[in-house]
């Protein structure tokens, strides 16, 4: 095995932006030799000590626990303290973007105001809800099979990667987010809590909550925990249905139409599913998209839509694993 420490010669576009006196952000360009031993967060401890002591950026365990040094390389989100330089440029190559997790958000460089984010995860009111007695006789135990059902999602350390790589965070001011989601599940699904009913009013409501999600995994791929914010999304569906509060919308016909279709054909009929969630009204709309899609073979008309060859194994799976009546 080479253990060998090799440099490379590395050109970085560095997002500059000081509110107090700039009215528009800038980006410096800084060549730097890169050794195969560095991780981002040695670059900007590097640049503000060799290059410019006035670059900001925020840093503290540099473990991947607190979360604090999270930032953006080319567009994708990395805590910086944990994503290898070798990474970055084996996927995309010798010049390197650094920008803060959202550029909008910007105060001083690399560091943002993050109020969005802890107001929106305030939101789901973050904290066990129990009502306990004062001074109990007995433990209130948690079994490993009980906790095992939190799905990790008890490891987040807000570091704000998957909220500011969510494409629907970016345009829609009221989404509450994915990290927020993963910590309304995280409680949600555990035995102690007894606050699931507010949290799933806020979590339901439309055009801030899970149904607004558009399905990117950008969250997932982004989370230096493995949470796997998407997951718990789709977790807080299944718990809307399963109280039998979920709406009558585009959003949740959208989900009764993708799982009817895949019992019908083991395939998702995707022109069927545009007007059993949006009706043949809706349909009208889409209709330049579903010709070029049509041209494209992405779609076919209903009285040739085919069935998987393994239809029967398929319908046995659903039927299994269905926990809720849509």
């Amino acid at each position: 095995m080479d253990n060998s420490i090799t440099t490379q010669t590395i050109t970085f576009k560095v997002f500059r932006f000081n509110q107090e006196t700039d009215y528009l952000p800038y980006y410096n360009t800084i060549e730097m030799e890169v050794t195969s031993e560095e991780v981002v967060l040695d670059i900007l401890n590097r640049i503000k000590w060799e290059h410019d002591g006035s670059f900001s950026y925020r840093r503290s365990c540099r473990h991947g626990i607190c979360g604090a040094c999270a930032i953006k390389v080319n567009g994708k989100g990395v805590l910086a303290c944990k994503e290898r330089m070798n990474d970055m440029i084996e996927l995309f190559g010798k010049e390197l973007t650094l920008e803060p997790l959202s550029t909008k958000r910007a105060i001083k460089d690399m560091i943002i105001d993050k109020e969005d984010f802890w107001v929106k995860h305030e939101e789901v009111e973050p904290f066990l809800i129990s009502h306990v007695d004062e001074h109990p006789e007995d433990e209130h135990i948690v079994t490993p099979q009980e906790a095992e059902a939190l799905l990790d999602s008890d490891l987040c350390i807000q570091c704000g990667l998957c909220h500011y790589s969510c494409p629907v965070v970016e345009i829609n001011e009221d989404y509450i987010g994915p990290a927020a989601f993963a910590k309304a599940f995280r409680f949600n699904a555990d035995v102690r809590d007894e606050g699931v009913d507010k949290r799933i009013e806020v979590i339901n409501a439309p055009g801030a909550g899970v149904w607004d999600c558009v399905k990117c995994f950008e969250c997932a791929e982004v989370c230096p925990k493995e949470v796997n914010p998407i997951e718990k999304i789709t977790k807080l569906h299944n718990q809307v249905f399963e109280r039998g509060d979920a709406l009558n919308n585009v959003a949740t016909r959208h989900a009764v139409g993708f799982a009817h279709s895949i019992k019908k054909h083991g395939l998702l009929d995707e022109g069927e599913l545009v007007r059993y969630s949006e009706g043949n009204i809706g349909v009208i709309k889409h209709v330049p998209v579903a010709l070029k899609m049509f041209k494209k073979g992405k779609i076919v008309l209903p009285w040739n839509m085919p069935k998987s060859d393994k239809l029967d194994e398929i319908q046995k799976l659903v039927k299994s694993s269905s926990t809720v009546k849509f």
